[in-house]
Protein backbone atom coordinates (compact mmCIF):
# COMPACT_ATOMS: atom_id res chain seq x y z
CA UNK A 1 0.00 0.00 0.00
CA UNK A 2 1.77 3.02 -1.19
CA UNK A 3 2.02 6.63 0.67
CA UNK A 4 1.29 10.13 -0.91
CA UNK A 5 5.02 10.27 -2.47
CA UNK A 6 4.83 6.58 -3.96
CA UNK A 7 1.13 7.43 -5.32
CA UNK A 8 2.37 10.88 -7.00
CA UNK A 9 5.52 9.10 -8.07
CA UNK A 10 3.47 6.51 -9.37
CA UNK A 11 1.33 8.96 -11.23
CA UNK A 12 4.51 10.69 -12.82
CA UNK A 13 4.78 7.76 -14.54
CA UNK A 14 2.00 8.12 -16.84
CA UNK A 15 2.08 9.79 -20.43
CA UNK A 16 2.31 13.38 -20.64
CA UNK A 17 2.25 13.89 -16.88
CA UNK A 18 3.35 17.56 -16.01
CA UNK A 19 2.56 17.27 -12.32
CA UNK A 20 0.18 16.04 -9.43
CA UNK A 21 -0.33 16.52 -5.94
CA UNK A 22 -2.07 15.10 -3.56
CA UNK A 23 -4.98 17.53 -1.96
CA UNK A 24 -7.40 18.25 1.54
CA UNK A 25 -10.02 19.58 -0.25
CA UNK A 26 -11.77 21.00 2.90
CA UNK A 27 -8.69 23.25 3.74
CA UNK A 28 -7.21 23.56 0.33
CA UNK A 29 -3.81 22.16 1.68
CA UNK A 30 -1.45 20.21 -0.65
CA UNK A 31 -0.40 16.89 1.65
CA UNK A 32 2.24 16.20 -1.59
CA UNK A 33 3.71 17.40 -4.50
CA UNK A 34 5.60 16.33 -7.78
CA UNK A 35 6.55 17.85 -10.77
CA UNK A 36 5.06 21.24 -12.02
CA UNK A 37 2.08 22.97 -11.00
CA UNK A 38 -0.53 24.48 -13.24
CA UNK A 39 -0.22 28.17 -11.85
CA UNK A 40 3.40 27.87 -11.06
CA UNK A 41 2.91 27.52 -7.27
CA UNK A 42 1.83 23.84 -5.87
CA UNK A 43 0.28 25.81 -2.88
CA UNK A 44 -2.28 27.91 -5.04
CA UNK A 45 -2.84 25.44 -7.20
CA UNK A 46 -4.07 23.08 -4.58
CA UNK A 47 -6.13 25.71 -3.18
CA UNK A 48 -7.76 26.55 -6.84
CA UNK A 49 -8.33 23.05 -7.11
CA UNK A 50 -9.45 22.29 -3.99
CA UNK A 51 -12.77 24.64 -4.84
CA UNK A 52 -13.59 22.62 -7.47
CA UNK A 53 -13.67 19.23 -6.12
CA UNK A 54 -15.46 20.58 -2.83
CA UNK A 55 -18.24 22.13 -5.42
CA UNK A 56 -18.55 18.28 -7.23
CA UNK A 57 -18.31 16.79 -3.88
CA UNK A 58 -20.91 18.59 -2.06
CA UNK A 59 -23.70 19.64 -4.95
CA UNK A 60 -26.73 17.71 -4.64
CA UNK A 61 -26.95 17.77 -8.42
CA UNK A 62 -24.61 14.95 -8.40
CA UNK A 63 -26.36 12.47 -6.19
CA UNK A 64 -28.49 9.44 -7.42
CA UNK A 65 -32.13 10.71 -7.91
CA UNK A 66 -33.58 7.04 -8.29
CA UNK A 67 -34.04 5.63 -4.71
CA UNK A 68 -32.86 2.20 -6.36
CA UNK A 69 -29.61 3.35 -7.76
CA UNK A 70 -28.80 3.79 -3.95
CA UNK A 71 -26.37 1.86 -2.47
CA UNK A 72 -26.71 0.75 1.39
CA UNK A 73 -24.19 -2.15 1.26
CA UNK A 74 -20.53 -2.56 2.04
CA UNK A 75 -19.83 -0.84 -1.71
CA UNK A 76 -21.23 2.88 -1.16
CA UNK A 77 -18.80 4.74 -1.02
CA UNK A 78 -20.68 7.88 0.26
CA UNK A 79 -19.51 10.26 -1.94
CA UNK A 80 -21.44 10.95 -5.25
CA UNK A 81 -18.69 11.71 -7.40
CA UNK A 82 -15.69 9.55 -8.20
CA UNK A 83 -13.70 12.24 -10.34
CA UNK A 84 -13.45 15.53 -12.23
CA UNK A 85 -12.11 16.05 -15.68
CA UNK A 86 -11.08 19.63 -16.85
CA UNK A 87 -10.22 20.04 -20.25
CA UNK A 88 -7.82 23.22 -21.39
CA UNK A 89 -6.23 23.91 -24.68
CA UNK A 90 -2.84 22.54 -23.36
CA UNK A 91 -3.62 19.84 -20.89
CA UNK A 92 -6.21 17.86 -19.11
CA UNK A 93 -7.02 18.22 -15.29
CA UNK A 94 -8.35 14.99 -13.29
CA UNK A 95 -9.34 14.98 -9.95
CA UNK A 96 -9.69 11.57 -8.20
CA UNK A 97 -11.45 11.37 -4.93
CA UNK A 98 -9.46 9.28 -2.32
CA UNK A 99 -12.13 7.23 0.17
CA UNK A 100 -10.92 7.24 3.07
CA UNK A 101 -12.35 5.87 6.97
CA UNK A 102 -11.83 9.18 8.47
CA UNK A 103 -13.75 11.80 6.38
CA UNK A 104 -13.24 11.19 2.25
CA UNK A 105 -11.71 14.84 1.81
CA UNK A 106 -8.79 13.99 -0.12
CA UNK A 107 -8.11 14.04 -4.00
CA UNK A 108 -5.32 13.52 -6.28
CA UNK A 109 -4.87 16.08 -9.06
CA UNK A 110 -2.99 15.35 -11.89
CA UNK A 111 -2.03 17.47 -14.61
CA UNK A 112 -1.45 16.03 -18.17
CA UNK A 113 -0.37 17.49 -21.74
CA UNK A 114 -2.83 17.74 -24.08
CA UNK A 115 -0.62 15.34 -26.85
CA UNK A 116 1.74 13.69 -24.68
CA UNK A 117 -1.21 12.36 -22.67
CA UNK A 118 -3.48 9.39 -22.66
CA UNK A 119 -6.71 10.76 -20.95
CA UNK A 120 -8.44 7.29 -20.49
CA UNK A 121 -5.58 5.52 -19.02
CA UNK A 122 -4.35 8.08 -16.95
CA UNK A 123 -8.05 8.07 -15.31
CA UNK A 124 -7.96 4.31 -14.68
CA UNK A 125 -4.51 4.86 -12.77
CA UNK A 126 -6.14 7.01 -11.04
CA UNK A 127 -8.85 4.90 -9.89
CA UNK A 128 -6.07 2.05 -9.21
CA UNK A 129 -3.64 4.89 -6.82
CA UNK A 130 -6.13 6.34 -5.28
CA UNK A 131 -7.89 3.01 -4.01
CA UNK A 132 -4.45 1.91 -2.76
CA UNK A 133 -3.06 5.31 -1.05
CA UNK A 134 -2.90 5.13 2.77
CA UNK A 135 -3.19 7.91 4.85
CA UNK A 136 -1.63 8.08 7.84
Amino acid sequence: MPGIDECLLAAMTLPGARGAAVVDWTSGLALGTVGEAPSGDHESSAAETAELARMAAEHVSFEPHDPASRSDGPDDKGLPVEDVIITSRVGYHLLRFVETTFDSSVFIHLWLDRDAGNLALARLRLQELADRLVLV
